[in-house]
């Protein structure tokens, strides 16, 4: 089950559905898993379905994990995944920056004395050791991804230990994703060159504006020169895909000046496009009220510097993997996308089958089969649960049948814009018949008001994101998110 953007279309409002309106859902014979490749821009509709929702990189969401959740749990789900020899897939937490990002929402700790870094990399390996403890040896690691913070914050010989102490622990594919993220402000070309030599492969970094009055605003001053140079040392050193991050939304921005910032991406011609819209919540993230308030765009501008960034993205080849996302079509993620295999975690859409998920360090997440855990979000507290020799886990949930019935739903449409009934159907039938029409009765007028409104067509078999639909995918999946309807929906971004 696949989507990606049209290659053949230069207005996003100008590519066509190739299903009729006309046809009625009964008369379709057999659920489709191939659909037109673009999304169609609709600021109408955009404007009334922008709302506070989650991003679902996971269901339930993060913000579900009770402190009240019991570590056993934790433990036996991953004896399960010991028997069923499920792949691993690690994610490293290394939360130090030297200087803050205004606009950044992630749990940092921001301090110029590098010395914090030392006792830091000691607790993670203990942690390491104790998760490699409870894992079966023979379960091989596919993907491994260090984030932050910054990890590029680490010396070259912390950056070796911290990579030895993992390949002692785990047994790695060879064919293994290897991916970190970097600041551009803080590397050269030793650096680079040092880090493909180790052996990461993938690497991502953050451009958010080449605007130079939005880069002081934000407290993330990158020359233009500098990121064109750190491009070129990541190409040179023979990395197989990069990334580049961008943020819409943000002081200063006009239509005018993000379409220069888009050009310029293009021209460093990156394998994946990240486009995020930025989410001013300084009642949760207290650094944000450093911004200058007046200066942000308004949400008329906002909807009219991404519809030019889908258009001109589409224009040059990139594909629409959904969400904030593009990519190459030569890249996995279109190429799973169009073979049905993309997938959708914590650490956003990856290539790489169903795995458990295990994060190292403070507030990462683990991700097992049905449960979700979430270590504990200050040092003091980390070192602490790891001196006394527990398990640094401050939260969690344990999934109910229900709960992954769901995930399966809102993952299917995240990552491949439809959903087959038949299959759901068959996938739990575990006791009882489950009927789709009888068991989501709830739901069934919310579907009815959203294919009213063109965002999504209803099949006797299935359900198929419109392309007016696939830039609105969170309001359609949060269709069935149980979660939502019992709580308000502040706590969430926008959907656009």
């Amino acid at each position: 089950m696949t989507e990606v953007r049209c290659p053949y279309e230069n207005e996003i409002g100008n590519c066509v559905e190739l299903i009729p309106e006309e046809i009625d859902r009964k008369e379709k014979p057999k659920f489709m898993k191939q659909i037109s490749q673009s999304i169609q821009f609709d600021p109408e509709l955009l404007n009334k379905y922008n709302q506070p929702l989650p991003r679902y990189t996971s269901y339930p969401p993060a913000t579900e994990l009770s402190p009240e959740f019991h570590t056993e749990a934790f433990r036996a789900a991953i004896a399960i995944g010991n028997h069923k020899k499920t792949p691993l897939s690690l994610y490293c937490h290394i939360p130090f920056c030297e200087t803050p990002c205004y606009f950044c929402g992630c749990n940092t700790v921001i301090t110029k004395h590098k010395a914090v870094a030392e006792p830091y990399l000691g607790y993670l390996s203990r942690h390491i050791r104790q998760m490699a403890q409870l894992v079966s040896r023979d379960r091989l690691v596919q993907q491994l991804h260090w984030g932050g913070g910054t990890p590029n914050y680490l010396s070259l010989d912390q950056v070796q230990f911290l990579w030895d102490e993992l390949n002692q622990s785990f047994q790695f594919d060879p064919d293994a994703e290897i991916s970190i993220e970097v600041n551009p402000a803080y590397l050269d070309r030793d650096y680079l060159l040092a880090l493909r030599q180790i052996g990461f492969k993938r690497i991502s970094f953050g451009i958010q504006d080449f605007n130079p009055q939005v880069q002081e605003a934000v407290n993330r001053v990158q020359p233009e020169a500098h990121l064109f140079n750190v491009m070129d040392w990541i190409r040179e050193a023979g990395f197989e895909s990069v990334n580049v991050d961008l943020i819409y939304g943000l002081p200063y921005q006009t239509l005018e000046t993000f379409q220069e910032t888009i050009q310029k991406t293009v021209q460093l011609n990156p394998d994946r496009i990240a486009v995020f819209n930025f989410a001013y919540v300084p009642w949760m993230k207290p650094i944000q009220k450093r911004l200058p308030v007046d200066a942000l765009p308004d949400a008329e501008e906002k909807l009219r510097i991404l519809q030019m960034v889908g258009d001109h993205l589409t224009h040059h080849g990139y594909v629409y993997i959904g969400m904030d996302h593009f990519a190459k079509p030569g890249d996995e993620l279109a190429i799973a996308q169009q073979a049905g295999t993309l997938h959708r975690n914590f650490q956003g859409y990856t290539t790489k089958p169903e795995s458990d998920l295990l994060g190292f360090g403070v507030t990462s997440i683990s991700m097992l089969q049905d449960v979700y855990v979430q270590n504990h979000k200050l040092l003091k507290e980390f070192y602490g649960a790891l001196d006394a020799e527990e398990l640094p886990i401050a939260q969690g949930i344990q999934l109910t049948q229900d709960d992954q019935i769901r995930r399966t739903i809102i993952m299917e449409l995240m990552c491949e814009f439809q959903l087959s009934m038949p299959e759901l159907e068959r996938k739990y039938h575990l006791g009882f018949d489950l009927d789709f029409n009888d068991y989501f009765e709830y739901e069934l007028p919310l579907l009815d008001a959203l294919e009213a409104d063109g965002l999504l067509k209803r099949w006797s078999d299935g359900i198929e994101v419109t392309l007016k639909g696939r830039l609105l995918i969170r309001n359609i999946a949060a269709v069935f998110d149980k979660y939502l309807r019992q709580k308000a929906k502040v706590a969430f971004s926008r959907s656009i």
